[in-house]
């Protein structure tokens, strides 16, 4: 069984990826401790597996927990949150006291030498892919072979449109251009899925009216609760063959009763500017500003970009049949979770939990072409 350490991990979506690829994971690090639980419980890591705390401190404290444990693991991943990327910014990616973060993901490279390495960012991270070349050639020297690629998750099954950029690096003599050829030449067999194929088949739900609701029920959504799955293909896709039984996650957050009318009245494709809430539009002296405060989704397209913003709203995710916001799970089954992860800590870390991940069957296509060298 071929390993890997997770850096940056969040809750998991970059290595269960990696995990269904093949790859078994030997390490995972990450400083929020809420997400750290949810990858710790759903991959069932022991203390010693996980470091819940800064990667700086990680990096101190390195030879004291590993020594030479993890020398030529297989690979290491992860994307390393990463500010500074406009061209207007002249301070050196490395230098800027923003970017420790990403500095100290080579300084760990450094430390352990892996096989692979791949380290996944935003489309702005181009605009300094030059210095970042320049970067990892100084901190682990010229062994590495490295090539980079902008990935559109749409293109690969997902049905969510969510470009990332992903570089790949080896040490073992294996062009990584060629491995990124591969993995862009996977896009001419991948299914396709709408929005409806991702989660048409959930349970309806009713809008959430109490504020601090910690009551549950069928008709606002639980926390966990026996189901029967339809074996659609989409289900297929995220869980293969598994047969799960329970449905997790699939909870209404509150809205206020303004909300929920502009939730109803607005038809899918429908924004802030509609027509059908001109009277209660509450920006109306800043329409251009907020032309997507509000967007009803359509089911026969994908998703806009699931993120992290979800933690505070879902007035851009509005269910296209529904009266409410997407619940956790259907985010989840957008960025291609299988129905058997659970995502733990407050409803609300759930969205940022899910926003924050890469899409599980994008790594697994990434894994799987690496895991080939290997």
């Amino acid at each position: 069984m071929k390993s890997f350490i997770d850096l940056f991990a969040g809750c998991g979506g970059l290595g269960l990826g990696m995990e269904q690829a093949g790859f078994s994971v030997a390490f995972a690090s990450d400083i929020d401790p809420i997400c750290s639980n949810t990858y710790r419980i759903n991959r069932h890591l022991n203390d010693s597996q996980m470091f819940i705390g800064d990667i700086a401190d990680l990096n101190k404290q390195y030879y004291e927990l590993f020594g030479k444990k993890f020398l030529n693991i297989d690979l290491v991943c992860g994307g390393p949150p990463c500010q500074g990327f406009s061209m207007a910014n002249r301070q050196r990616l490395i230098n800027d006291p923003r970017n420790v973060l990403y500095k100290e993901y080579l300084l760990f490279l450094q430390k352990c030498k892996p096989k692979f390495f791949v380290m996944e960012n935003v489309r702005g991270m181009l605009n300094k892919i030059d210095e970042i070349l320049i970067d990892i050639t100084t901190i682990l020297g010229k062994e590495y072979d490295i090539s980079y690629t902008l990935l559109n998750a749409k293109n690969f099954g997902i049905p969510q449109n969510r470009e990332r950029l992903i570089l790949i690096g080896n040490r073992l003599s294996i062009s990584s251009a060629s491995i990124i050829k591969r993995i862009n030449d996977r896009m001419v067999n991948m299914p396709k899925f709408t929005l409806y194929d991702a989660i048409g088949d959930l349970p309806p739900l009713q809008p959430n009216r109490i504020k601090h609701n910690k009551d549950e029920s069928k008709e606002t959504g639980l926390t966990k609760v026996e189901y029967s799955y339809s074996k659609t293909r989409f289900y297929t896709f995220i869980n293969g063959n598994k047969d799960i039984n329970w449905l997790y996650n699939h909870k209404n957050r509150y809205n206020n009763d303004r909300d929920i009318e502009i939730f109803s009245r607005l038809p899918q494709g429908g924004n802030s500017l509609h027509d059908s809430i001109a009277d209660i539009m509450p920006y109306k002296t800043r329409n251009a500003i907020f032309k997507d405060k509000y967007y009803k989704l359509k089911y026969d397209e994908i998703c806009k970009t699931i993120t992290s913003h979800m933690k505070f709203d879902c007035n851009m995710y509005i269910h296209p049949t529904q009266a409410r916001g997407l619940s956790p799970r259907e985010a989840a089954r957008i960025q291609t979770f299988p129905d058997d992860f659970v995502f733990y800590g407050p409803q609300n870390s759930w969205y940022k939990q899910i926003g924050n991940a890469v899409p599980v069957k994008l790594a697994q296509i990434i894994g799987e072409e690496i895991i080939k060298c290997l």
